[in-house]
């Protein structure tokens, strides 16, 4: 769990329906017509907009911006220079039977032990890499997307509100309530776009440099390994992944 995607998206919803309860009553804040317009019109639009396959797998994607646990790059480092050091003092079937932490990692250990020459590894492995890169420029596209939608269905219902507001000036007393709905489609939109759509789409892009940064680190790990690089060298060559000031701590 992402504690601060969920502290961040908790709050955000939350301060929001705090206003609305202090400054009167709720009630006035819900109307189905304007919910159609925005939440349903919107999931048209961004359907039209995409694939099927995109758009459903864009809940799937956006678990990650709650659910996925980034990984410390530190950590990768040293467990690589470990594996580096058995392989070069025992030969790399040793490496038959270690427990790896990381997923890509151990697949990109197996396929050495399995006795795949280099180019095979790395051609599998960076394969791996831009397949997941799409998956996740395709889940953080939906959200973009319904970032951009949002706004403009908020504003169809207005001037839809409006219209039919205006069509019956003959009842003043209507137009005041009329006019309320007619806004609450702008509200409905700007809330869809800034406090739920945007965040999700920022911290999947977020967690896509993340993986990526993760995956070339392991990349070069296997090569390293691979090669029978100094352990090291490796560790020398794995700390330019590390922003500057903590690489000395790696050290250390």
């Amino acid at each position: 769990m992402d504690l601060a995607t969920l502290l961040g998206f908790v709050g955000a919803i939350g301060v929001m329906i705090g206003a609305i309860v202090l400054g009167g009553d709720i009630g006035v804040f819900i109307d189905v017509p304007s919910i159609v317009i925005v939440f349903v019109g919107t999931t048209f639009v961004v359907l039209f907009r995409t694939t099927l396959g995109q758009f459903l797998g864009s809940f799937k994607v956006a678990m990650g911006a709650f659910f996925a646990k980034p990984v410390q790059p530190q950590s990768l480092i040293e467990e690589a220079v470990a594996l580096a050091n058995i392989a070069r003092r025992e030969g790399l079937l040793a490496l038959e039977g270690k427990q790896i932490s990381h997923p890509f990692l151990q697949t990109g250990i197996s396929l050495c032990i399995d006795g795949h020459p280099p180019e095979v590894v790395q051609k599998v492995l960076s394969k791996d890499i831009n397949l997941a890169i799409q998956r996740q420029e395709a889940g953080y596209s939906v959200f973009r997307a319904t970032a951009e939608v949002a706004p403009a269905m908020g504003m169809i219902g207005t001037l839809i509100g409006l219209v039919q507001m205006l069509s019956n000036m003959s009842d003043p007393k209507s137009i005041g309530p009329a006019m309320a709905v007619a806004l609450l489609t702008t509200l409905y939109g700007a809330v869809l776009a800034n406090a739920v759509a945007i965040p999700i789409a920022e911290k999947l892009k977020l967690r896509a440099n993340e993986e990526k940064l993760s995956k070339t680190l392991i990349l070069e790990s296997i090569s390293g390994i691979q090669e029978g690089l100094n352990p090291r060298v490796l560790e020398q060559l794995l700390m330019t992944y590390l922003p500057e000031n903590q690489r000395q701590s790696g050290k250390d």
